[in-house]
C-alpha cells in the first residue's frame, strides 16, 4: 500500500497580509498529480486542515474541491482535525461522506475504531485538548502526554485483534520536534510535550503540528507545512512522505517536494547597498524580510526597497553597531503638541524632519485641535 502523509495545510492563512489561497490551490494540484502519478492508495491528512476555527468561504470551497479531486484520482482520504480546526466543523456528516471513501476523524471517542483499506488500520488521534479529555477518559494528569498515552492504549488494545499493520495519525508536539515561529502554542490547557515512545508499537505515524518536515524515528515522521507560513521557514523544503506499507509495516518513506509559489528570504544591510548591489539580484522574485543597518533610518525605505523588490513584506532597523536608537524621556506638559511630535520624529530618526514632514504635522495637530472642539 502506498500512504501520502500531508498535513497543516491552513487553508485561510495569509502570509504577512498576503493571500496564499493561489499557492494553496497550486499545492491541491500538486496532490493530486502525485496521486495519479504515484499511484496512492491513501491520504493520510494530520490535522490543521484550516488555519482558523471558523474558516472564510473560499478556503471551505478549495478544501471541498480537494477532497472531491483526490476521491476521484482514486485515493482515500483520512484527515484529523489539528489545534487550529474545530472539530464540530470539520467532523459534520463524517458518518455519511465515509461512504464517499473521505474519513473525518475529529471526535476523541472514536480514536480506538479505526478507518480498515486493504487490511491496513488507520487510527486517528486528533488534537486532544487535555482539559476537554481529561474527565471523559479519567485521566490522572492534565497534560498532552497523558492525553496521548490513553488515546494510544486505546488503539494497541484494538489493534491486537487485527492481523495487519496499523497507522496512527496524531496532532501532537513530539519531544525534540523542531518548533518555527508559525504553529500556535499549544501549552495553555497542559505540558505540550508527548515523548516519543508514546507511539511505540505502531507501523506507521502521521504526525501533523510542526511546520517543518522531521524523522522523530525510522517510523515516526512530521510531513510539515506545504507552504512556508514565516520567515523562520526559509529553509525548509516543503512536500509530504510517501510510505509504502507491507505486511508487516513500513517498507519505505520518501520525500516528494511541493511546488514554491514564491520563494522567502531574510536579508539585512544598508539601504543603498541592498538597492544597487548586484549580489541581491536573486532575491528580487522573493517575499522578503528586510532589517536595514543603517546608521541613521533611511526616509522612505520600504517605498524605495519595494522599487527593486516588489515584494517586501516586513521592514525593521538594527543600526550598526547598537540596537535602535534610545528615545529621550521628555515630558509633554505645558509643551506644544507639534514641538513634541518634531522631538520624536528627531530622536526615532537620528536627524529631523524636513520642511514637508513639519508642515504635514503642523496639519496633523490642526486637524486634531479642530475635532477636539467640535465634539
Amino acid at each position: 500500500m502506498r500512504v501520502l502523509h500531508t498535513s497543516d495545510w491552513h487553508l485561510g492563512r495569509s502570509f504577512h497580509r498576503e493571500s496564499l489561497l493561489a499557492a494553496q490551490a497550486a499545492f491541491v494540484d500538486h496532490l493530486v498529480e502525485t496521486v495519479r502519478s504515484e499511484r496512492i492508495d491513501v491520504v493520510a491528512v494530520a490535522g490543521d486542515i484550516y488555519d482558523r476555527a471558523l474558516p472564510p468561504v473560499d478556503a471551505v470551497a478549495l478544501c471541498n474541491e480537494a477532497l472531491h479531486r483526490l476521491a476521484g484520482a482514486g485515493a482515500r482520504v483520512i484527515m484529523i482535525s489539528g489545534n487550529h480546526d474545530s472539530p464540530r466543523r470539520l467532523g459534520f456528516g463524517a458518518g455519511l461522506i465515509d461512504a464517499g471513501g473521505v474519513h473525518l476523524r475529529t471526535d476523541p471517542a472514536a480514536v480506538g475504531t479505526p478507518v480498515l483499506v486493504d487490511g491496513v488500520a488507520f487510527y486517528g488521534i486528533p488534537y486532544l485538548e487535555p482539559e476537554m479529555v481529561r474527565g471523559p477518559w479519567d485521566l490522572a494528569a492534565r497534560s498532552h502526554d497523558a492525553a496521548i498515552r490513553h488515546a494510544m492504549s486505546l488503539i494497541k488494545a484494538d489493534a491486537a485483534g487485527r492481523a495487519g499493520p496499523s497507522v496512527v495519525l496524531a496532532h501532537a508536539f513530539v519531544t525534540g520536534g523542531e518548533a518555527s515561529e508559525s504553529e500556535r502554542d499549544i501549552r495553555v490547557g497542559g505540558v505540550a510535550n508527548v515523548p516519543l515512545d508514546a507511539f511505540d508499537g505502531v507501523g506507521y505515524v502521521a504526525l501533523g503540528h510542526l511546520h517543518g518536515r522531521q524523522r522523530m524515528s525510522e517510523t515516526v515522521r512530521y510531513s510539515g507545512s506545504p507552504i512556508a507560513y514565516s520567515f523562520s521557514e526559509e529553509r525548509h523544503t516543503k512536500g509530504s512522505w510517501l510510505v509504502t506499507l507491507g505486511e508487516g509495516g513500513m517498507e519505505t518513506a520518501e520525500f516528494v517536494p511541493a511546488p514554491v509559489p514564491r520563494p522567502i528570504a531574510r536579508v539585512s544591510g544598508r539601504l543603498d547597498d541592498l538597492l544597487t548591489s548586484p549580489r541581491h539580484s536573486g532575491l528580487e522574485d522573493h517575499w522578503l524580510a528586510v532589517v536595514l543597518t543603517d546608521p541613521v533610518r533611511p526616509k522612505g525605505a520600504m517605498e524605495r526597497l519595494r522599487q527593486r523588490f516588489p515584494h517586501t513584506l516586513t521592514l525593521a532597523f538594527q543600526p550598526e553597531g547598537g540596537g535602535e536608537r534610545p528615545v529621550a524621556r521628555r515630558t509633554a506638559a505645558g509643551r506644544p503638541e507639534i514641538d513634541v511630535a518634531l522631538d520624536f520624529v528627531r530622536e526615532v530618526r537620528g536627524e529631523p524632519a524636513d520642511d514637508a514632514e513639519r508642515d504635514l504635522l503642523r496639519q496633523a495637530v490642526e486637524a486634531c485641535r479642530i475635532k477636539e472642539a467640535a465634539a
